[in-house]
């Protein structure tokens, strides 16, 4: 049972940085272009990194591989995109409440990522403890 929902929760935890990363593949020039937005230099470079890292990494805590190190480093992304993207602190109304939200969501990912680093990904996965 352990295996399993560690299993289950390594899909449902890292298919938003898979999708995501997709996604900015399939609209990189939007990707680089709200990278910009923010300010961010070489972000024609930053958006496939990303979209790069992001499917990586995502699958990488999927299949169980490498898991500690991935979990490690996507809790760690998930945290970096917070002053950059989700600055909600210099933001009002509607777009400080959802940018607020969003922040949270990415704390308690890195929150998830770190219980995966301490539990490891379980027997169901390429690499066991």
């Amino acid at each position: 049972m352990r295996d399993m929902l560690l299993l289950i929760g390594r899909i449902l935890l890292a298919a938003i940085f898979v999708i995501s990363g997709i996604t900015k593949f399939y609209a990189l020039g939007a990707t680089a272009g709200y990278i910009a937005s923010k300010g961010l230099p070489v972000a024609w470079l930053l958006a496939p990194v990303t979209a790069i890292v992001e499917v990586a990494l995502g699958l990488a805590v999927i299949a169980g591989f490498k898991t500690r190190w991935a979990a490690a480093a996507l809790a760690f992304f998930s945290l970096l995109t917070i002053p950059f993207f989700h600055d909600f602190w210099n933001m009002a109304d509607a777009e400080r409440n959802l940018n607020q939200i969003q922040a949270m969501k990415n704390i308690a990912m890195a929150g998830a990522f770190l219980i995966l680093m301490a539990a490891g990904p379980g027997r169901l996965a390429m690499e066991r403890d």
